[in-house]
């Protein structure tokens, strides 16, 4: 049974709280990433799960078994570290088989072991060679090569693709999940990139100051952000959050004092619930049309900079209040900067976040 779960774990160093509380179980065959900004707690967090810290407070269980008091070399745990490690004297072959010197393999069995890894991660060809004469894709593969090939319970990855280039990253990603689905193993991802959470993960946990601010699917956390610190944090451009006040409520839509002014957009009737009238309205960069005329429901505001980004245009937008919007339109709508603009956000789009900056569902 591949599995891992957090009960309530906590990491102190001295007065400081790295990691606090943390509740999280991942299934056998599933991928969870550990996203947030540095110093958040998610390496601290992998870490722990790897016997490389002892948590101050809490369980930790992987394959069923509370392993809290074992060494990292009896919980059967893989992990792929940021650095690739490799020997640089052996061969790729017998860097890949490294994990098995400590096991009562047979040489056949190792032999064929370290192939069928290799087929898996197309490494047939670089077997004979050193790690100097690979490219750092190569080693990168190496290195996950390296963690299956002895079929440890769980995996375990520390920002596997930091290093790497752009390019390169596009690869990998799509590598290591096709290797993982085939494993049915419990993953664990560390990163701080939201593109390589986002397109690997089946659940993501959202860390921020030592705490798990959301867990749930890329869609999840995309379209239904738990906090303001969510909304923010997940897509790119970040999500415009604009200050505002509630006047009143009618008919499935907020009259809103936004910039000095007002402005009607479709809101869920919890609205009426909050205990302030302050809230933060969260809308898209791509949740923006751009209309010809004022109205009701639409933000007046100027384009300050512009920037092309391929098949769109990122617009750098500044309201009569001092407030400052990205817009992402298509190519075709031609933009310059000073140009006035009228800003009418998709209803289906529109975030509320009341005082404390908690998600306000419909």
């Amino acid at each position: 049974m591949s599995t891992i779960e957090l009960r309530k774990v906590t990491k102190r160093f001295g007065s400081f709280n790295a990691v606090r509380n943390v509740d999280l179980s991942v299934a056998a065959g599933e991928v969870v990433c550990l996203l947030g900004p540095s110093g958040c707690g998610k390496t601290t967090t992998l870490r722990m799960i790897a016997g490389l810290e002892r948590p101050t407070a809490g369980d930790l269980f992987t394959a069923g078994r509370r392993v809290n008091d074992l060494p990292p070399e009896k919980r059967n745990i893989a992990m792929v570290f940021q650095f690739y490690a490799l020997y640089p004297s052996l061969s790729i072959s017998d860097n890949i088989a490294m994990p098995l010197q400590y096991e009562r393999v047979s040489r056949e069995d190792k032999e064929r072991r370290v192939r069928r890894v290799a087929e898996i991660l197309q490494l047939l060809p670089v077997l004979d060679r050193k790690p100097a004469e690979l490219s750092d894709g190569e080693k990168q593969r190496v290195a996950v090569a390296r963690a299956i090939v002895r079929d440890p319970d769980c995996f375990l990855f520390d920002e596997p693709l930091s290093r790497l280039d752009v390019e390169l990253r596009h690869s990998m990603r799509g590598q290591i999940k096709e290797v993982l689905s085939d494993l049915s193993k419990a993953t664990v991802i560390v990163t701080h990139d939201q593109l390589e959470a986002l397109t690997m993960a089946d659940r993501i946990a959202i860390m921020k100051d030592g705490m798990v601010e959301q867990v749930g699917s890329p869609h999840d956390v995309f379209a239904r952000p738990a906090n303001v610190f969510v909304a923010s944090f997940i897509g790119t451009p970040q999500m415009n959050l604009i200050e505002a006040e509630i006047k009143g409520l009618d008919a499935g839509a907020a009259c809103l004092r936004l910039d000095g002014g007002q402005i009607r957009l479709a809101a869920p009737a919890a609205l009426g619930g909050l205990g302030s009238p302050n809230v933060t309205v969260g809308v898209r960069p791509r949740a923006f049309a751009l209309v010809a005329e004022a109205d009701k429901e639409t933000v007046a505001a100027q384009a300050e900079l512009i920037e092309p980004m391929g098949a769109e245009t990122l617009i750098h937008a500044k309201t009569s209040g001092g407030i400052n919007i990205r817009v992402v339109v298509p190519r075709e709508k031609r933009v310059r900067a000073g140009e006035a603009m009228h800003l009418r956000p998709d209803p289906k789009q529109i975030y509320f976040f009341d005082a404390d900056g908690e998600a306000v569902h419909a």
